[in-house]
Order: C-alpha cells, then structure tokens, then sequence
C-alpha cells in the first residue's frame, strides 16, 4: 500500500501526509510540480522530525510516476469528492496505490485515465471536502483494515 499526492498546493498538508505515512510505514510518493518550492528547507520544517522515518519519493511529473519501478502491478485509487464507489465499498490490495488530488483543483482528466479506480467519502450534502491529509488517513483506515497491514504495525 502506497499513499501519494497529486501536486500539493500546501505545505501544512504535505507534512500531515508525511508525517501519516511515517507512522504507518506507508511509501509516500509526491508528484510534483507542488504549489510552493519543495526544497529540503521546507521539507523539514513541514514534515517536522518525521521527516527522517519516512519513506518519501518525488516525482517530477504524473508520467515519471506513473513510470516508476515502485508502483508496478498495483493499481491507482483515486481519492475525490466525485469517486465512483464510497471508500468503505471497495476491495483494497496491498499493492495499490492511494492518490489525493490537488487542494485547489482536485485532479485532472489525466489522473482520472490514469485510475483503476475512484473512491469518495460520504459527507454531508453541501459540504465541498475534507482536508488532503484527513481524507488520505480516513481511506488508508479503511484500506490497511481490509489488507491486514495494521497487525503488521505491532
């Protein structure tokens, strides 16, 4: 199981997901271009002293991530608002990879041809979304529940 995001315009948001993915010994893949400079500065001070457990790869665009040796045979999973199934009615793999759309745009036409598949969580009607990160933790709660990943943890 992978977590990755698509272009994070925010750096608050970046270093949750480190920070998220450190804890769960999750990969965590970054496709870049980000809406702020990524540099080592501002990876440290965004993902704090989770920086050094984590297990960060950049990418310098959707087709080097989509090329990478990592990610071979498992399948991308879309997390947004419009995903075709809710989040907690779809069958995980371990092998998959979990992809969060940009914070101010959400995901382009070429993630969505990229995808396997699409999830969404349930809110409340008229309600736009959750936070990047919160939405992330809540699909790999559901995700690592279904593969048995959280026995590995302990």
């Amino acid at each position: 199981m992978r977590l990755a995001l698509y272009q994070p315009d925010i750096p608050q948001n970046l270093g949750a997901a480190i920070r998220l993915a450190a804890c769960l010994g999750l990969p965590l893949d970054v496709i870049e271009p980000c809406g702020f400079p990524l540099t080592d500065t501002a990876l440290k001070r965004s993902a704090m002293d989770y920086g050094r457990h984590a297990n960060l790869t950049r990418h310098a665009s959707l087709t080097a991530f989509l090329a990478a040796p990592e990610r071979e045979g498992g399948r991308l999973v879309l997390v947004e608002t419009d995903g075709a199934v809710g989040f907690q009615d779809f069958q995980y793999s371990s092998g998959d990879t979990l992809v969060l759309g940009r914070e101010s745009a959400g995901s382009p036409g070429e993630l969505y041809a990229a995808a396997q598949a699409s999830v969404r969580i349930p809110m409340q009607r008229g309600l736009r979304s959750l936070n990047v990160a919160m939405a992330g933790a809540v699909v790999l709660t559901e995700a690592m529940r279904q593969t048995g990943a959280w026995e590995k943890l302990f």
